[in-house]
């Protein structure tokens, strides 16, 4: 992004600002499509009480994060732009799982769409990004090492749980569905990246300064869409309501919260001064 990492939003980004407006827009039209029209989405109840409460959840906080650091960035401040792929990581993580999880049908093109842009987009902003400018200004101030051990340990245990299924599965010959199979997948790719993070915070690559905040936003934001789609499965599918799960999931989300506030309010300290 040039020398100066809080310029405003500059020509090689605004392909990459459209193309986030126009994953906005299938976003919505993907979550209301489920919402309004349950019948022509989901070929039954099962793929409904799956995935329904996440519409919900995708349309009021996984779209509005995702518009708000378009904001932040048009307004030339850099914390929208370290916080930008994060928003495209959590689209690139549900529709993974809606891609793999739901049967072919209309609505596929959409999910495969949402992915295949969300995944380049990541591609483009890491790439635009001045790492090292980055890195200068922020290692001081940016939590590397309990970034690093969160991002690293969370990314492994997501995996080895991911892994412990379908293990188990396969020695009890249970057959896991195929929304089951999805989420499972969308784990080990997220996991995967989140542990490619952290190892290169932990080297101290520019890159891992740059792409930090935003590893540790799409875990907070999974781990809140989480929280409200267990709060919704009860409304929405009918489903009981699991305070257990709420709790752990909490708990689990503090541990991915906490390193990112602080690595947050490193960022904006010091783009104040």
């Amino acid at each position: 992004m040039g020398a100066n990492p809080t310029a405003k939003l500059e020509e090689s980004l605004k392909p990459a600002f459209s193309l986030s407006l126009v994953i906005g827009l299938l976003m919505a039209f993907a979550s209301l499509a489920g919402l309004l029209f349950p019948g022509s989405v989901y070929p039954n109840e099962v793929l409904q009480d799956a995935f329904i409460a996440n519409e919900a959840v995708n349309l009021f906080i996984g779209l509005p994060v995702l518009l708000g650091c378009l904001w932040l960035t048009r307004d030339g401040q850099l914390v929208g732009v370290l916080l930008w792929p994060g928003a495209l990581l959590y689209v690139l993580y549900n529709y993974i799982a809606y891609l793999i999880g739901m049967p072919f049908g209309w609505i596929s093109f959409v999910y495969l769409a949402l992915t295949l842009v969300s995944a380049y987009l990541l591609f483009v902003l890491l790439r635009s990004f001045d790492k090292n400018s980055v890195q200068q200004q922020f290692a001081g101030n940016a939590p590397a090492r309990l970034s690093e051990s969160v991002l690293v340990g969370l990314g492994s245990l997501f995996i080895l749980r991911a892994l412990g299924m379908i293990v188990q599965a396969s020695i009890n010959q249970i057959t896991l569905s195929m929304s089951e199979i999805g989420v499972l997948i969308a784990d080990v790719v997220l996991s995967a990246i989140w542990i490619a993070g952290g190892v290169l915070l932990l080297l101290r690559k520019p890159l891992g300064y740059a792409s930090g905040l935003g590893l540790l936003f799409s875990g907070s934001m999974l781990f809140v869409a989480l929280i409200i789609f267990l709060l919704l499965g009860p409304v929405l599918a009918g489903v009981s309501f699991a305070i257990t799960d709420v709790i752990v999931v909490l708990m689990m989300g503090m541990t991915c919260v906490i390193p990112f506030y602080l690595f947050l309010r490193g960022v904006i300290t010091k783009g104040k001064q």
